[in-house]
């Protein structure tokens, strides 16, 4: 089909004149002189810049940073403040809104450009003082009592890449927000966009939070914890790495404030840097991620590596493997451990509840309620849906997110996480046990689970579509060793869940491999857990699935 050259040209150009961002205008700029000159690859590269919009979804946005309506950039984000700021008006919600940012490339300028639409069309708008943990901000929504909280951040993704995360107050109680919300903010989004930023008022006297708000978040989390059983100087000695993101001045001032002693660091890791020069992927899942830190772990002995994300959610552990270095453990394993610990306190406090986790996290979790005589919830994946169930005690997803008290941050919260963890591996080596002689525990209480995932990254997101249609008109009879005794296609809704993208197969002898499009990323996901008599039956069985799966998804 011919493009519409000066169709396109047009559309570019209209774009321009309200582009703030002296970068990307000019960059755009020289793309639209080029079409104009008739320059075939010029033409083409602007079309597709301009052939839709970012969506905007339950994970609100997330895209590489540049020009135009499918990339993370000013005139996005300034359209998505004031449809969200309409949104709140139109439906009668607290006109008030917490902003936040992490230390990623243009975070503070998107969240100051948020904070001024707000203002400008009316709200009660505070900005946080600086980068900033996402759970800071999580907690922020429920401290200040807005009707909704917005955080600038691309979490693990790509260093080239940002996003929009968005949290309703009063009665979601501070939770991201899920179906139908997205779609009416969206339509609200789409209604700006019909127009120019230019026409938006824009506002500077919001209100610039102070230390107390910070100091509130620390005290609530070092509380989530009992005091420390054991002195600094015999606690198990930790590395911490940040991963060039916001979590360590918070996650340092909580440790010490719950009586742990302060972590041995990554120095090259420490500090922001959003251009994440150490790692080519900011995420403690990718190989190679950890290994700074890993390296610093061997260097001082140490106990526990645990590493925070570059947006401090999610979080990652390593142990030592008994031969002079670490593993990294899953975060199933890591989810095992906290819940464990999470429902024994409930447990015995006589307070009951609900253990939660997303439907490809491990099963092991609701046998740990069923032991201690909590009820267990699944959810779909992210935590918009985890942190929504009623009565939650504790929830995890397996992508290293972990819900430890719901009363301070509904949400995922990695700062949280590891202290939780910090107060296993000290009330543990009090009695001269380790993490590692916990998960034995765990596999002799409850059984011996493993997991696993292979994951097939894509260039054309065509191709997502191609393999999950493949595998519904034919789906596999056995997987490897194992026969499939049954398919759960989820994409008309199963047991109360929406219609979802996600294909289950329950195996002869409880195992079960789920497959789903990532949501964050242009990638086919394959879940794989087995329990079995020993740990490395069990393993044996997750790595003969996955080869089995391997070709049905690449």
């Amino acid at each position: 089909m011919k493009l519409d050259v000066d169709g396109v040209v047009a559309t570019a150009r209209a774009w321009s004149a309200q582009d703030p961002d002296e970068q990307t205008r000019a960059e755009l700029d020289a793309a639209i002189e080029a079409a104009a000159s008739g320059d075939g690859p010029a033409v083409q590269e602007l079309a597709d810049r301009f052939a839709g919009r970012l969506a905007f979804g339950t994970a609100g946005l997330r895209a590489e940073l540049g020009y135009g309506p499918l990339r993370m950039n000013r005139v996005v984000v300034s359209q998505a403040a004031a449809g969200l700021a309409r949104f709140l008006v139109d439906t009668g919600r607290s006109r008030s809104v917490v902003i936040g940012y992490d230390g990623r490339v243009n975070s503070d300028v998107f969240a100051r450009d948020s904070a001024e639409v707000m203002r400008g069309l009316g709200l009660e708008v505070t900005l946080l003082p600086s980068a900033l943990p996402t759970p800071v901000l999580a907690f922020a929504v429920r401290h200040l009592g807005v009707g909704a909280g917005v955080v600038v951040t691309a979490s693990h993704n790509p260093p080239r890449d940002n996003g929009y995360k968005v949290y309703l107050g009063e009665d979601d109680e501070g939770s991201q927000i899920v179906p139908p919300v997205d779609g009416t903010i969206a339509a609200a989004i789409d209604a700006v966009a019909a127009g120019s930023i230019t026409d938006l008022a824009r506002g500077t006297d919001y209100t610039v939070a102070d230390d107390a708000l910070l100091e509130a978040y620390v005290a609530a989390t070092a509380a989530t914890v009992p005091a420390a059983g054991l002195p600094v100087d015999q606690q198990p000695k930790v590395v911490y790495t940040a991963m060039h993101g916001v979590g360590w001045e918070t996650a340092r001032a909580v440790f010490l404030r719950a009586g742990f002693a302060e972590p041995t660091t990554v120095p090259e890791q420490i500090d922001p840097d959003g251009a994440f020069p150490t790692v080519s992927f900011p995420n403690p899942e990718e190989p190679g991620a950890m290994d700074l830190a890993i390296a610093r772990g061997t260097a001082i002995d140490a106990d526990l590596v645990i590493a925070n994300d570059p947006d401090a959610d999610r979080l990652a552990l390593a142990i030592p493997d008994g031969s002079g270095s670490f593993r990294r453990l899953s975060g199933n394993e890591v989810g095992w451990l906290l819940g464990w610990q999470a429902a024994a306190r409930a447990s015995s406090d006589g307070r009951g509840g609900t253990l939660a986790a997303s439907i490809v996290s491990s099963p092991a979790l609701a046998r740990v309620a069923e032991r201690h005589g909590l009820a267990y919830r699944d959810t779909l994946t992210g935590f918009k849906w985890v942190s929504r169930v009623p009565e939650l005690v504790f929830g995890y997803e397996e992508a290293l997110g972990y819900l430890v008290d719901p009363d301070v941050v509904r949400d995922k919260d990695g700062i949280s996480a590891a202290v939780a963890l910090l107060d296993l591996a000290t009330t543990l080596a009090a009695s001269g046990q380790t993490v590692a002689d916990r998960l034995d525990a765990f596999a002799a209480e409850f059984g011996a689970f493993a997991s696993g995932q292979v994951a097939t990254r894509v260039d054309d997101l065509s191709r997502i579509g191609t393999i999950m249609a493949a595998l519904r008109s034919d789906p596999p009879a056995s997987l490897g060793p194992v026969a499939v005794r049954s398919v759960t296609d989820y994409a008309e809704g199963v047991d109360g869940f929406p219609p979802s993208d996600i294909l289950r197969y329950d195996l002869e002898g409880d195992a079960r491999v789920i497959v789903r499009p990532s949501g964050t990323e242009p990638k086919v996901k394959v879940y794989i857990d087995t329990v079995a008599a020993t740990p490395s039956e069990a393993q044996a069985l997750v790595d003969a699935l996955a080869d089995a799966v391997r070709p049905l998804v690449s």
